[in-house]
């Protein structure tokens, strides 16, 4: 019987998963991402069986999406929440002058969202489990790098997405509920485009990620979240894919 995955996004990384996911035969529902990157995914993979573009920093939202896709892939084994991204349209930065509601909204897209996907995996889970969470953290919530990166909420939601995957992961350990985040530093995906396009971010990261000398490509990132969905001895780990970013002195 083939698994059956919920994934929030339809872009960058949340789409090399869908990509790679389909091609192992899960049964994949598309939460959050939006409507025309989920369409055009759906037709590209057999085994997306449906998607919804909601707002997942929505409550009501988020409960009526997961019911309907539980309902359609008819059971859950793994969720995996991406959705997220930068908060500088909103006005992150250094702290001294983050307004509130830029606070609020980088919180929102980052931890909000990550909380909502993971109470109602842990509700379903819960009754009907085994089955494992996985989220995402970023390399800037403990390897900061203040010269090109400083935005204090981003790395803040970020830092507690990483004690979030902890203490569920112990809370639940006992009904094999296995929760586990990827760290990424700098992929090539349409967030990282403002960076990628900055020369001098460019050579910095060619420094900062010596082992692949440029953004990471999305595949590597996809294998970590592969790794983490299908090792049933795995859990409570943030696992860092970030080409030597957080090992690399002196940059």
């Amino acid at each position: 019987m083939s698994k059956k995955a919920i994934i929030t996004g339809s872009r960058g990384i949340a789409a090399g998963l869908a990509r790679a996911l389909d091609q192992r035969n899960y049964e994949i529902y598309l939460l959050g991402g939006e409507e025309a990157d989920s369409a055009s995914l759906a037709k590209e993979c057999s085994n997306i069986v449906g998607f919804d573009s909601i707002d997942l920093r929505n409550e009501s939202q988020v409960e009526s999406a997961f019911a309907q896709a539980i309902a359609k892939l008819n059971g859950l084994d793994h969720v995996v929440s991406i959705v997220g991204g930068s908060g500088r349209s909103f006005g992150d930065s250094g702290i001294e002058e983050i307004t509130k509601s830029a606070w609020d909204k980088t919180l929102e897209l980052n931890l909000t969202t990550a909380f909502l996907t993971a109470r109602e995996a842990i509700k379903y889970f819960n009754v009907n489990g085994p089955g494992s969470l996985t989220l995402t953290s970023s390399t800037l919530a403990n390897s900061p790098s203040p010269e090109h990166f400083k935005t204090h909420a981003y790395a803040a939601s970020k830092g507690a997405i990483n004690t979030l995957v902890v203490t569920l992961a112990s809370s639940y350990l006992d009904k094999k509920i296995r929760v586990n985040a990827v760290s990424p530093s700098l992929v090539a995906t349409p967030m990282s485009a403002r960076a990628a396009e900055n020369p001098i971010i460019k050579e910095f990261t060619s420094r900062k990620q010596p082992l692949i000398g440029e953004q990471l490509p999305i595949d590597n990132v996809v294998a970590g979240y592969i790794y983490l969905i299908e090792n049933s001895a795995v859990t409570g780990q943030i696992l860092e894919i970030d080409g030597g970013w957080s090992t690399v002195s002196g940059v």
